[in-house]
């Protein structure tokens, strides 16, 4: 405890400065700029209700607009079930709750992994690229995609016309196996009468459907380690709307195989290696005993973290297994229940970044399992660039006592 006075210092005039334990990022948070409202993420001005949805290219009404499922999830008999590899047809004769498929503009491609390390399609997923071609309406689907990334990067309609059926052909591995994926929710705008007006949130879907989503994004991380050896890392997250980064304000989340495990756990091991025991004693710990924790059950803890260029709540596995796959299915529940509750308590617009942090799969360093929900309701400028001290415009406390009387 002694030690906690250099990561959270409360100055005489009410600046509340504080330091990272682990990243050792600085913020400031200045008396006066938490009095500002939390800017909306979207403008929920009213539009026309249509049943099937087909607002963005994630609408239930649009699965001609992403690549081929490489899986969905669907809810039979009262249980949730995973459909694999579906064909052209398949997809289009069951509703479904969730779907995974490839990003189409990803941030690390198939081709990096095929030119840095001779990655080649392994069998099974050969096998369903065959089928799913074979099929004429696969294909013309997957056609219509490549064409679609074409235009994107600046193809005149004349010059795409002008490529061939089988160049074109050459071109369609990563909707198969590429390592960036999206898991994308059913709804587009949270049902019921009227115009459409409010979008559906993580916070709309029920504690139920939540545990599938997480349980269905876990069963994506494994499957992408599992067909490509040369992935140490997969990053997972999700940005609810534009200010947050997301392309579409549709409910959906990502994954992306790295072959490093990025500067943020490479530090973060550094300092678990020089104390193991730093994330109880600095993260948990520290939160309880300057009273920003905000709720908790037998497996699962939520706070408001410090030291980020925006305002975060954390929420931490209380389990001794540090990978997201190794959780006991009570122990991953509790944490899927913090998680959901975190976000209807923030309700559907404000715009945020979901980031999940584990134990890599070649690290003997033990991270705790631990997801990051931060309120992108600022924008880092001048100040910020020039000094490395980040302007926080809602202080821990604040945002505490938002938090606890809405859940």
């Amino acid at each position: 405890m002694s030690a906690y006075h250099e990561y959270l210092i409360h100055m005489k005039d009410g600046t509340i400065k504080q330091v990272n334990p682990i990243t050792e990022t600085e913020v400031w948070s200045v008396p006066g700029r938490d009095n500002r409202p939390l800017r909306p993420g979207y403008n929920n001005e009213a539009r026309e209700r249509h049943e099937p949805e087909d607002y963005c290219d994630f609408c239930v009404s649009q699965l001609d607009s992403t690549p081929p499922e490489k899986n969905r999830l669907v809810l039979e008999n009262g249980q949730y079930v995973m459909k694999p590899r579906l064909s052209y047809h398949e997809a289009r004769q069951n509703s479904w709750v969730f779907r995974r498929v490839s990003n189409l503009f990803e941030i690390v491609s198939l081709n990096y992994w095929s030119k840095n390390y001779n990655y080649h399609l392994d069998e099974n997923i050969a096998q369903w690229k065959r089928s799913y071609l074979d099929d004429p309406a696969g294909r013309q689907h997957v056609l219509k995609i490549v064409d679609y990334k074409l235009k994107m990067a600046g193809k005149r309609p004349e010059e795409i016309e002008a490529i061939s059926e089988q160049e074109k052909l050459h071109q369609v591995d990563p909707f198969f196996a590429g390592t960036h994926e999206l898991i994308i929710c059913h709804r587009h705008f949270v049902p019921g009468e009227g115009p459409a007006s409010e979008l559906f949130a993580s916070g709309d879907l029920t504690p139920d459907e939540h545990f599938a989503y997480m349980n269905f994004t876990i069963a994506a991380m494994k499957d992408i380690y599992s067909h490509n050896r040369y992935v140490r890392y997969v990053t997972t997250f999700q940005n609810w709307l534009s200010p947050a980064g997301a392309s579409f304000d549709h409910l959906h989340r990502q994954l992306v195989g790295l072959d490093e495990w990025g500067t943020a756990l490479e530090w973060a091991s550094r300092k678990v290696r020089d104390n193991p025991n730093i994330y109880n004693e600095l993260l948990v710990n520290f939160a309880a005993h300057t009273n920003r924790v905000v709720a908790e059950n037998d497996h699962a803890i939520a706070f408001v973290d410090i030291g980020h260029r925006y305002p975060s709540l954390a929420i931490y596995s209380k389990s001794a297994k540090t990978r997201p796959h190794e959780l006991l299915p009570e122990e991953l529940k509790d944490m899927s229940d913090l998680v959901h509750a975190m976000h209807a308590a923030l309700g559907r617009k404000i715009s945020c970044n979901e980031e999940w942090y584990y134990t890599p799969k070649d690290s003997m360093d033990k991270i705790p399992f631990h997801i990051l929900i931060k309120l992108r309701v600022n924008t880092p400028a001048g100040f910020e660039g020039g000094t490395r001290i980040y302007i926080n415009p809602i202080t821990p406390y604040r945002l505490r006592d938002t938090i606890v009387p809405a859940l």
